[in-house]
């Protein structure tokens, strides 16, 4: 959810203001790394300590870009505060400060969280700004925590991929040419110039790094992640274990999703996080997601820790640690104290001892679950969503209450996702269900299901959209109608964009008055 706009640097804003009107970049030439860690050799990777692949290990997306002497992301262009939380400590938080450095990685590691992931927003050749400056104060603070006997947390690398397209040079830069795909390299890079190996977060050897968004590129192919690795290994002797959002293209080593912070985020890098509110930042629409005195954040972790674990990410990452302009921090601040350190220290510890937590709630022990559009103040086992690409709207058409599609205002397509009640079905092995959909048989073409399968090869999203196969055609009878359809190795874990099942259509609006879903 957080977009480039928010960076609040006068010579940043700037650039961001002319970047589209900026070509493409079309030539880049590699400049000197600007830290002391590149060109490594093998044996410099001896202290590199790794977790392994199926070891339970948490991240934390950690924003350095405070400086309480400059007031740097303290306060907005027009004077007025820029943050919706506030450091409990205010008083030499600062990304060029030692001691807050220190003081916060302590925090983390008291928090139960195993490495960091610095939000870096550099750009390669432009090294006077805080995404450079704040690293070597980082590294600092590292070695003396060691020495101090204090282990602190790891570091890996958030690419901030927003740079792309919003950087001090105006150019948008296209990862299908090889000028792209060598500023995309020589932005990780850099980071990874100040960091040394012994600091590394990695995986089987190989440092972690999570990318951001695909949509600022002006362009991208699947030749763009073996370019970064072959050049990776040049430099540094060992390979990425590179995480990709949902969009980018070609191969990673596993999947992640931004918006943890607004409900689970469940791919093979989950995340989550306690809730959303960016009413402090200029030119936002408004968007809040409560915290409920820490019952959403606590809610995620038990649906998080309730999940298989044979299919339950190894690596999880909380959204965030101090992004204090959307009031999505878990640090210590003075609006919430250290609750959410210690919330996290709690279920970190669950989650690190493999522990499952058992299936709890209303519906734990029924056979089936209904939508009904004439009772939705009744406890209902199936909830339909009115939201992003799945707007509805409630209604009454032939006799009966219904909802609606609308237009979707990110496509043409319209959608009707359905989530089951977590306590009914959740993350199961292979369920199998039938759901009666009562529509009306009007006002549109087609429909089909997808829902989220076991099979990580089924759809895009590890499975998360599998077709069910059937389409049902509108006969224009202006009735409503009934049809039964089969939903086989379900997985139902709440990915489909946060449902479970969603029903694709084409052609116009589809009226819904009624859903059943029944165990087989």
């Amino acid at each position: 959810m957080r977009l480039a706009s928010l960076v609040i640097g006068a010579a940043v804003c700037i650039a961001m203001s002319t970047a589209n009107s900026q070509p493409l970049l079309a030539e880049f030439q590699l400049p000197k790394p600007p830290g002391p860690f590149c060109a490594l050799q093998a044996d410099q990777l001896k202290e590199v300590k790794s977790y392994r692949a199926d070891e339970p290990v948490i991240g934390t997306y950690f924003f350095y870009w405070y400086n309480d002497q400059t007031r740097e992301h303290f306060i907005n262009g027009d004077g007025t505060d820029a943050l919706v939380d506030h450091p409990a400590n205010p008083k030499g938080y600062s990304y060029a400060s030692k001691r807050w450095w220190k003081r916060e990685l302590l925090d983390v590691k008291a928090a139960g969280i195993d490495f960091i992931l610095p939000v870096y927003w550099g750009s390669p050749g432009f090294h006077a700004e805080w995404s450079f400056k704040g690293l070597p104060p980082l590294v600092g603070a590292w070695e003396e925590l060691t020495r101090e006997g204090k282990k602190p947390p790891r570091v890996g690398l958030f690419y901030d991929t927003s740079t792309l397209q919003y950087n001090p040079t105006g150019a948008h830069v296209d990862l299908s040419n090889d000028a792209g795909k060598n500023w995309f390299y020589a932005t990780i890079r850099d980071f990874f110039s100040f960091i040394p190996p012994k600091m590394w977060a990695a995986i089987d050897g190989r440092p972690i790094v999570v990318l951001y968004a695909s949509a600022f590129a002006a362009k991208q192919d699947s030749k763009q992640f073996p370019f970064l690795r072959d050049h990776f290994k040049q430099d540094f002797a060992t390979d990425l274990y590179l995480v990709k959002s949902v969009g980018w293209e070609g191969e990673a080593d596993s999947l992640s999703s931004w918006g943890g912070a607004l409900g689970l985020q469940n791919y093979s890098v989950a995340a989550l996080g306690p809730g959303y509110d960016h009413h402090a930042v200029p030119g936002r629409t408004p968007l809040v997601v409560d915290r409920k005195g820490g019952k959403f954040y606590t809610n995620l972790w038990e649906q998080f820790l309730s999940f298989r674990l044979a299919r339950r990410a190894k690596v999880l990452l909380v959204e965030t640690w101090n992004e204090l302009h959307e009031g999505t921090d878990i640090a210590h601040t003075k609006e919430y104290g250290r609750q959410y350190i210690n919330l996290t220290a709690k279920y970190a510890k669950l989650f690190k001892q493999n522990t499952v937590l058992p299936k709890k709630g209303p519906f734990a022990q029924a056979k089936a679950v209904e939508w009904d559009a004439a009772t939705l103040e009744a406890g209902q086992g199936i909830s339909m969503s009115n939201a992003g690409d799945g707007l509805m709207e409630a209604t009454e058409a032939v006799g009966r209450k219904c909802w609606r599609t609308r237009p979707n205002p990110h496509g043409s397509g319209r959608y009707v996702y359905l989530a089951l009640d977590d306590s009914f079905l959740f993350d199961e092995d292979n369920a199998s269900v039938t759901a009666e959909v009562e529509y009306l048989d009007r006002d549109f073409e087609s429909f089909f299901v997808e829902y989220d399968n076991t099979d990580p090869g089924a759809s895009v999203r590890e499975g998360a959209f599998k077709s069910q196969g059937e389409v049902f055609r509108c006969a224009k009878s202006g009735e409503w109608k009934k049809v039964t359809i089969t939903l086989t190795n379900g997985r139902f874990a709440n990915r489909c964009n946060g449902a479970d099942f969603r029903l694709n259509v084409a052609g116009g609006d589809l009226g819904v008055s009624r859903v059943r879903v029944t165990r087989r």
